[in-house]
């Protein structure tokens, strides 16, 4: 045999796979996956025996205490869902909150023998219950043994025991399965798993030792409660409002937001802890990363989904994802946070919408939104890439920080709007309300964020041939101009801008600013001398296809007479304050004598900026100049919001409960050309189911009417909303108040 050594040869390196890589397990990594789905569950054995088999097997445990049936006590009439405010929920099944007693009937083959008897109760969420991650909760009737969850018998009657149960205030939130288990010297006998032993365990807002505890029924009425929501739009200056049915309580709602954390595989034992909850769900709203709720689309074209402005309610988008798995098209920022809102609330988190006009959205994360004019000081569109949305809705909702120092829990920002990421994705909050106030812009999570939508500055930069730029005027007033929600039990609005910031140019709000800068937010140091003119725009109030005159005044506070080479330009904006088209441009030169005003007049006709029209119907006037005298610059802005024609809402019917009612909607096309392809919707809390209506066509000056038919399910106070939609006009509503009685 050769005592030379055989050399292996090279081969060819093997093709690379083709086609998706395969799911990464947690194999080798972990004793099991870890439960992040509340639909899954886990079946536990009806007989659990503590001795081996003998010859025979294992011994019958038939003679010892026999369960026949359990009684969750879950109709609505009864005190569960009535002690824990959650008659409203469209469900059969028992739904309590948290850190409160209910209470369940067992009914035995034989009375119960407290010195003999023993049983728990045995409460489970998720795939694997373990006693040590709160997913499995036996609760004891015995004084002498309890665990995290209390118990006690309230009552024997005959072979009737009921029992009350008190779940921990900090416990999962989710849905449990019940069992019923009964201790015998050879094992554990235990009810069969049973669907209408289900139950929902939710945040409680009135209990005290719960994260989520508000001290005041007011509130808790209004941000748990109230189904029916106003969502404030439209300009600073011209607040529309817009109708809103949350829709916690419909059917099918709490599951598809708990669907909404399982298919963002939150871990199930991060489901008890409010902060965790909402960061999740501000993620999972949107679809950007995560295939979550809605698609945001600022396009205009929604040819493939429903107009954001179309949608009356939460129901049909909760109800379309749940069920589809997909993603729902489309929404822009008050969609997402009226969602987010019935999400928060169906869970029990108290929450709000809250509309901050002109709110700054800068793209180099500064507290600087900067616009870029050439020398003659026209505004140059191309180098402006910061953009002020007239307005911005997002969600507060009310929590204790433990993970903040003391006096930073309350309300909190949370924002499902995808504007820009946080951990890696598009999500924002939750961020505490005081913490921005008070400039604390490093707590978590995403204040510095939300400070600058509120406290930003415009500046007007002049920029030179050589691409240098000298700021020429700071504006510090003019972002995070209103703060607005829906006043509490009433349906006026509430102005909470003092709560997000102090007064504009109070000795607080330069301590707030400074301190702010001390977290790395830039500001603009600079402060250009005022210049001796003023320009002022007027407000207006315009219907859609009016003509109207712009009335531009300049005023000299000056000795001495001034000549200004001014630039009025008028665009169509979205809503964003991202231009779309400009259809007015004039460049007049105006001679102001000493101590005196002058106005020009731009007059705007509707066939001038009707066929640019973008929805929401903004105009933006911007008017800049340069004062030849002293060189210095001076600007104005102004949106207008255009008033679109209403939808006309009748309801007419006795008003009774379980009588029929019908609901008209009418509309007159006001203008002289036709509507295609135009959707009607129309729904209202506890009387009528989301409806739609589609006509191909409304031909120009002709009028419609829809008649639908209604029965209400319950007595109060609601809405019949209604929505109009189609590609050339947006955003027209309507609603009718309706008083049920029993």
């Amino acid at each position: 045999m050769s005592d030379e050594a055989t050399t292996a040869t090279p081969s060819p390196a093997p093709p690379a796979p083709t086609g998706p890589p395969p799911k990464v397990t947690n194999r080798g990594r972990s004793a099991a996956p870890a439960a992040s789905a509340n639909s899954e569950t886990s079946d536990i054995p009806e007989y659990e025996y503590f001795i081996q088999p003998g010859p025979r097997g294992y011994p019958p445990l038939t003679e010892y205490l026999d369960i026949w049936d359990v009684d969750m006590m879950k109709r609505p009439d009864e005190s569960n869902k009535i002690a824990h405010h959650t008659v409203l929920y469209h469900s059969d099944y028992l739904i309590v909150r948290r850190g409160q007693e209910f209470q369940v009937k067992i009914i035995f083959n034989r009375a119960y023998k407290p010195a003999e008897d023993k049983f728990a109760l045995e409460f489970v969420i998720g795939s694997s219950p373990q006693f040590s991650k709160g997913t499995y909760v036996p609760v004891f009737p015995t004084r002498e043994r309890q665990t995290t969850w209390e118990g006690r018998i309230t009552n024997t009657s005959d072979n009737v025991v009921t029992m009350a149960i008190t779940p921990a205030a900090n416990c999962i939130v989710g849905k449990y399965q019940m069992y019923v288990a009964v201790v015998t010297p050879y094992g554990i006998r235990r009810t069969r798993k049973e669907s209408s032993r289900d139950m929902y365990i939710l945040f409680n807002p009135w209990a005290a030792e719960d994260a989520v505890f508000l001290d005041d029924e007011t509130e808790r009425q209004e941000c748990v409660m109230t189904e029916m929501g106003i969502i404030y739009h439209g300009a600073y200056d011209d607040i529309a409002e817009r109708d809103w049915n949350y829709g916690q309580f419909n059917y099918g709602i709490l599951d598809a937001c708990l669907y909404i954390m399982d298919r963002a595989e939150m871990p199930i034992t991060n489901r008890g802890d409010p902060i965790k909850v909402v960061r999740v769900a501000s993620a999972m709203l949107n679809s950007r990363d995560d295939e979550g709720v809605l698609v945001g689309n600022w396009s205009g074209d929604y040819t493939y989904g429903v107009a954001p402005t179309s949608w009356t309610g939460s129901t049909d988008i909760l109800l379309t994802y749940n069920s589809s798995k997909m993603p729902v098209c489309y929404a822009q920022c008050w969609v997402y946070a009226a969602v987010f809102n019935t999400f928060l609330r169906c869970l029990g988190i108290p929450s709000r919408v809250v509309t901050n006009y002109y709110s700054a959205h800068d793209n180099d994360g500064n507290l600087k939104t900067d616009i870029i004019l050439d020398e003659n000081g026209r505004i140059d569109r191309n180098k402006t890439r910061d953009s002020i949305w007239n307005y911005h809705c997002w969600n507060e909702c009310y929590m204790s920080r433990p993970d903040l120092p003391p006096g930073f829990g309350g309300w909190q920002v949370v924002d499902a709007t995808p504007q820009e990421t946080s951990d890696g994705m598009y999500r924002c909050g939750p961020a505490s309300v005081q913490a921005i106030k008070h400039g604390q812009i490093c707590f978590p999570f995403d204040a510095a964020f939300v400070f600058a939508e509120i406290n930003s500055d415009v500046v007007f930069h002049s920029r030179r041939k050589d691409g240098t730029m000298e700021p020429v005027r700071v504006n510090r007033t003019h972002v995070g101009r209103l703060v607005l929600t829906k006043s509490p039990g009433d349906v006026t609005r509430r102005d909470i801008t003092d709560q997000y910031k102090f007064a504009e140019g109070s000795t607080e709000e330069r301590t707030v600013l400074e301190k702010a800068e001390e977290y790395g937010c830039k500001r603009e140091k600079s402060s250009p001398p005022a210049a001796d003119v003023d320009v002022v725009l007027p407000n207006l109030e315009i219907s859609v296809g009016d003509n109207f005159e712009l009335n531009v005044e300049f005023i000299n506070k000056s000795d001495e007479r001034r000549t200004v080479d001014a630039y009025i330009s008028g665009s169509v904006v979205y809503y964003t304050g991202v231009a779309s088209t400009e259809f007015l441009f004039l460049t007049p030169r105006v001679a102001i004598d000493p101590k005196t005003n002058k106005k020009e007049v731009a007059s705007v006709e509707s066939k001038n900026y009707m066929k640019r029209l973008v929805e929401q119907a903004n105009l933006h006037f911007i008017v800049t100049g340069k004062i030849r005298e002293t060189g210095q610059i001076i600007t104005a802005m102004k949106v207008v919001t255009l008033h679109n024609p209403k939808l006309i809402v009748e309801v007419s019917g006795k008003g009774k409960v379980s009588e029929e009612m019908i609901a008209n909607v009418e509309f007159t096309n006001p203008f002289s050309f036709n509507l295609e392809n135009v959707y009607i919707r129309m729904e209202g809390p506890g009387m009528m189911e989301p409806k739609s209506r589609y006509y191909r066509l409304i031909t120009g000056g002709s009028s419609l009417t829809w008649t639908e038919y209604f029965t209400p399910q319950r007595a109060g106070t609601s809405r019949v909303i209604a929505t109009l939609d189609c590609p050339a006009l947006r955003q027209v509503h309507g609603q009718a108040s309706v008083t049920i009685s029993p």
